[in-house]
């Protein structure tokens, strides 16, 4: 899970796992898989860092080292 503040300064939390898109638009904004969209004041590199802190928190990050995939095999 990433904490992001909306625009009114109120923080949410959303599950990373479920990041479709993160664009640059110029507001950041985050699409994910059902659709949904949300719009942040975190910079498109910042929610990119986040998200992969919590790849790597959960395990997710070494899993896919292990498996090969991170240096595209």
């Amino acid at each position: 899970m990433i904490q992001l503040t909306n625009f009114k300064g109120s923080t949410f939390t959303i599950n990373a796992m479920y990041i479709e898109k993160i664009e640059s638009l110029p507001d950041t904004t985050i699409t994910l898989v059902n659709g949904r969209k949300y719009f942040v004041q975190e910079s498109e590199t910042d929610v990119i860092q986040l998200s992969t802190a919590f790849y790597q928190a959960i395990g997710f990050k070494s899993w896919h080292m292990q498996a090969g995939e991170e240096d595209g095999r």
